[in-house]
């Protein structure tokens, strides 16, 4: 290993370890973390901050004391104590997630080593707050690191159509059925909790696994609407999905598959193919919901969104 990637593995441990430190924080203090936030401060900025009002106040009394020329060059004590919008992007959990990608990841895609997949499990945990693992009760996908490619709107009830799975009708309506076929067996008794399975459904190659065919029907009805973790590996958008199909083909050159939205939010409505990682979500009691991980946004009781 070359000293520059010895010192990128260091600067992302201290990233991931800072991180660590303030979601213990948030968790074992809750009234000081939400006191630092209603004051307009963060537990990582602490010491940032308390070194720029010593700065400004220094600067501040030698101003006073013996004013110097050309003081309209200075910068303002507000623009001392605010970090820029770049600096506050650097700092986001989602900037973390994507350089310590870029450097643990092979350049090409190919199935990743257990040990290369038990990092990957910590810093997804570290950084996005979900418990993601490449095995689950003994369970693995032939590769955790694959392209993914779009897919189409499934049918949810017999007799269900492209218009009433708005507003993403580009994609289309598959002409056969998942692997699980219907969701529902009427319009009547497709639930809130069904909806969003099709909505944000995934594909995974189960036909391909050795012993997918001698373990029938349990590994069918294990993967039955799996939660799976899917990250893109060069933005950092992550999406929690539901296994609803199996595929897509080998010779397609893909590993997995997304529904419309799924990749509308994994990279925008032109993204059909891209590598991503794709993990198990180990979600027992089944608190974790589908859709978007919004892990860099803080809601109105000032808790991370995850």
């Amino acid at each position: 290993m070359t000293t520059a990637q010895s010192f990128d593995n260091f600067r992302q441990k201290l990233k991931l370890k800072g991180l660590e430190t303030q979601k213990s924080f948030k968790q074992n203090f809750p009234e000081a973390h939400r006191f630092l936030l209603e004051k307009g401060l963060e537990l990582k900025k602490l010491r940032s901050h308390s070194a720029k009002l010593i700065s400004a106040g220094a600067l501040t009394g030698t101003l006073l004391l013996t004013p110097p020329n050309g003081t309209t060059q200075l910068p303002s004590p507000v623009e001392l104590l605010v970090p820029s919008d770049k600096t506050k992007d650097n700092e986001l959990p989602q900037r973390t997630l994507i350089d310590a990608l870029k450097s643990m990841l092979p350049g090409d895609v190919r199935p990743l080593s257990r040990d290369e997949e038990k990092r990957l499990e910590q810093v997804i945990k570290d950084t996005v707050g979900i418990p993601a693992k490449a095995t689950l009760e003994g369970e693995h996908l032939n590769t955790t690191y694959g392209y993914i490619g779009a897919e189409q709107h499934l049918k949810r009830y017999p007799g269900d159509v492209l218009e009433n799975h708005g507003p993403y009708y580009k994609e289309g309506i598959a002409p056969g059925l998942g692997a699980w076929g219907y969701f529902a067996k009427s319009k009547a008794d497709l639930t809130q909790n069904l909806i969003e399975t099709e909505k944000w459904y995934s594909v995974a190659q189960t036909l391909y696994l050795e012993d997918w065919a001698k373990r029938q029907p349990y590994l069918r009805d294990w993967y039955k609407y799996r939660k799976l973790l899917i990250v893109n590996t060069k933005n950092g958008n992550a999406v929690v999905t539901a296994l609803a199909d199996s595929g897509p083909a080998a010779w397609t050159g893909k590993h997995f598959g997304g529904s419309p939205e799924v990749m509308e939010y994994l990279g925008g409505s032109r993204y059909k193919k891209g590598p991503v990682l794709v993990f198990f979500v180990d979600d027992p009691e089944n608190k974790i919901k589908l859709g978007p991980v919004l892990y860099n946004e803080i809601d109105k009781n000032n808790l991370i969104n995850i």
